[in-house]
C-alpha cells in the first residue's frame, strides 16, 4: 500500500478554509436564512429557491471571507504541525514505518520451496501412467 501523501503549506491551507466554510454556513447560515424566510411571503417554489440564493449567497460569502481571515491570523488549518522540523521528522517516521511495512509484506509473499519433484526430475521409468 503507497504511503498518504503530505502537503506542506506555506501560509493559508485553503482545503482547510473551503470545508470550514462549507460546515459553518450549513450550522450558521441555514438557521438565519430559515428565520429570513419567514418574514417574506413565499408562495411557489420558485420563489423558494430565488430567496435561498438571494439570501444564501451573501452569507456564504460572508463565511468565507471571515473563515479567510481567520486562517491568515491564526495560521490555522495546517494539521497542528509546529513548523517544517515537525512535520519533516513526521514525513520520515512515516517514511521509515511504511518501507518496513512493506519489506515485512515482500518477506511473507515469496512461496516456500516445494520438496515433492516435478515431472522433469522424475526419471521415466517412475512415471505413472
Amino acid at each position: 500500500m503507497q504511503p498518504v501523501e503530505r502537503a506542506e503549506y506555506e501560509g493559508v491551507d485553503y482545503a482547510w478554509v473551503m470545508q470550514t466554510t462549507f460546515v459553518v454556513t450549513i450550522l450558521v447560515g441555514a438557521p438565519a436564512a430559515a428565520l429570513l424566510s419567514t418574514l417574506v411571503t413565499l408562495e411557489t417554489w420558485g420563489a423558494r429557491a430565488a430567496f435561498a440564493v438571494r439570501v444564501g449567497a451573501p452569507i456564504w460569502f460572508v463565511t468565507a471571507v471571515a473563515v479567510a481571515l481567520y486562517a491568515r491570523r491564526a495560521e490555522a488549518g495546517d494539521g497542528g504541525s509546529g513548523g517544517d522540523a515537525d512535520a519533516s521528522a513526521e514525513r520520515d517516521a512515516d517514511a521509515d514505518a511504511s518501507a518496513e511495512r512493506d519489506a515485512d509484506a515482500d518477506a511473507g509473499d515469496a512461496e516456500p520451496e516445494s520438496t515433492e519433484p516435478t515431472d522433469e526430475q522424475t526419471d521415466e521409468g517412475e512415471k505413472i501412467d
